[in-house]
């Protein structure tokens, strides 16, 4: 970290110095894979992480994730331990402001512009590589707005509470779940460093179910299909028929903040699959494949269960020969607040300030660990960060500008918020 500087200096004139070590340092853990499944590099990241809030002068606590717990709910990756990192600065503040971000990733594919996804390369203020927007590129703001207070002689209004978490892009259970649950956090407020971004702050988010649906069949040779049962044919059946399921969802709705109307929507097939002896002259024994299910703020994550596997066993009944086993995969629930309370309102305004354009709330359609905070811990919770284009998607990246301008935000907001 940086030798400390006069304190004349402010700490939004210190980042605007800083952004190529703000971007090096970005690049510096975007190497570091920690893709999930299965959660490689785990160790290695969080040791730097650790390691980089001690320089900043924060109390700090690895922990692993306990072995049982992790072989209770993880038992295929015990190869792979899972660790939370959470700092903690105290100011002498009455009261303690949390920012929490993840630092697992998505897996790869396709052809990257620069080759790889993990060899970040800047090109004409884009930073690109996996997790540069979701969401190291969160990790690298938070961490640069509290080093440009620290070396400018800026008190935060708040002591200063960080977590970088685990497995967020599968279920957060064992991330950001297992903190709120198990590790005595002492926030009064938090910012999650996603869900808004630019000039749109994230007062809310979708929940999610996330369901397998296998079909049973009966092999026969594919020279005499009318001895089996085609569980193809009964898997598409089954697809067909959630056309109405969706039609009845689309009558459903939430109005976000913003005066956009959201809906709740399924995506059918994100994995598909054939059962085992399958081969081109047999008629295939089982199919399976899953449902993501979005959830409203307004909706239950529970009923909303109950209602699509409900659907999907009628609908089933009606298709001839097809017999099915729906299974949860797993699921997240919904948030949302009205944005009125103070801390809504204080980080609106620090967005307005440093970007200079009006900025209004949203409500996210993805989920994120929002409602761990807000829900769990009880506390007012809102989602604001760097971003970027083409999450998990074939060239990921984030704005350079975007993220200097999240962790000059960060600061603001620790100094102007009364709290």
């Amino acid at each position: 970290m940086a030798n400390k500087l006069p304190s004349e200096l402010t700490p939004r004139l210190y980042l605007d110095r800083r952004t190529d070590e703000l971007t090096a340092f970005l690049q510096k853990i975007v190497r570091l894979r920690t893709v999930n499944p299965p959660g490689e590099n785990y160790g290695p990241l969080t040791l730097l992480l650790a390691s980089t809030l001690k320089d900043l002068g924060f109390k700090v606590r690895r922990i692993p994730i306990p072995r049982a717990l992790q072989k209770k709910t993880l038992p295929d990756l015990l190869a792979y331990p899972r660790y939370n990192v959470i700092g903690f600065w105290d100011t002498g503040a009455k009261k303690t402001i949390h920012f929490n971000a993840h630092y697992d990733v998505v897996p790869v594919s396709g052809k990257w512009r620069h080759g790889t996804a993990f060899n970040p390369i800047i090109e004409r203020g884009w930073i690109y590589g996996r997790g540069t927007a979701d969401m190291k590129g969160a990790i690298a703001s938070i961490i640069f707005a509290i080093q440009a207070l620290q070396q400018t002689g800026v008190r935060p209004n708040f002591n200063i509470e960080v977590s970088f978490v685990a497995d967020e892009e599968t279920d957060s259970a064992l991330g950001t779940g297992w903190i709120t649950q198990y590790s005595k956090l002492r926030a009064d407020y938090a910012v999650v460093g996603e869900g808004g971004e630019g000039n749109a702050v994230c007062c809310g988010h979708n929940g999610v179910v996330w369901l397998n649906v296998k079909v049973h069949g009966k092999a026969a040779h594919g020279s005499l299909p009318t001895q089996g049962i085609n569980a193809l044919e009964k898997m598409a059946a089954l697809v067909l028929a959630l056309n109405s399921y969706k039609r009845q969802l689309a009558r459903q709705t939430f109005r976000a903040p913003n005066g956009e109307m959201l809906r709740p929507t399924i995506n059918i097939g994100g994995v598909f699959s054939a059962g085992e002896g399958g081969k081109v002259n047999t008629v295939p024994a089982a199919a399976s494949f899953t449902i993501d299910r979005r959830v409203l703020p307004n909706e239950n994550v529970r009923t909303a269960e109950r209602a699509l596997t409900a659907f999907l066993k009628l609908a089933a009944r009606k298709i001839p020969q097809c017999r099915i086993t729906v299974s949860k995969i797993s699921d997240n629930f919904s948030c949302y607040r009205p944005p009125s309370h103070p801390l809504f309102t204080a980080l609106q305004a620090s967005v307005t300030r440093i970007r200079r354009r009006p900025t209004n709330f949203v409500v996210s359609t993805g989920f994120n660990d929002m409602h761990f905070f807000a829900q769990v811990k009880k506390i007012p919770t809102v989602g604001y960060g760097p971003g970027g284009i083409d999450y998990h998607g074939v060239d990921e990246r984030a704005r350079v500008k975007d993220l200097v301008d999240s962790a000059k935000i960060y600061a603001d907001l620790l100094t102007t918020f009364q709290g």
